[in-house]
């Protein structure tokens, strides 16, 4: 499985401006986003205090990945990392010094 790293910023646009409401639009997000946990698609999940962004460790297919995403559209957008474990990067520069 790959690992990305996803990070995630609301729309403000497209987020309501009573509290109310927006408390209820947030926290339907968060069940999906534990839903997303417990499969396994996204093993850590972060928010930084008072921005409305964050940050996610996903794992899984490339299709996976983005259909995850696209669940949480248009209210929250993406800036998405494929990372490289130690071992994955270890396994390149040897055979980079190889070559």
């Amino acid at each position: 499985m790959e690992k990305y790293l996803l990070i995630w910023e609301m729309d403000w646009s497209r987020i309501p401006v009573d509290p109310k409401e927006r408390a209820a639009a947030t926290l339907k997000m968060l069940n999906m986003t534990k839903q997303d946990m417990e499969k396994g698609l996204i093993l850590d999940w972060g928010a930084f205090l008072g921005e409305g962004k964050g940050y996610a460790i996903g794992e899984g297919t490339h299709a996976q990945i983005n259909m995850t995403m696209q669940k949480y559209m248009p209210f929250v957008m993406f800036k998405l990392y494929p990372v490289s474990t130690v071992a994955q990067t270890e396994e390149v520069m040897k055979a980079v010094a190889l070559s």
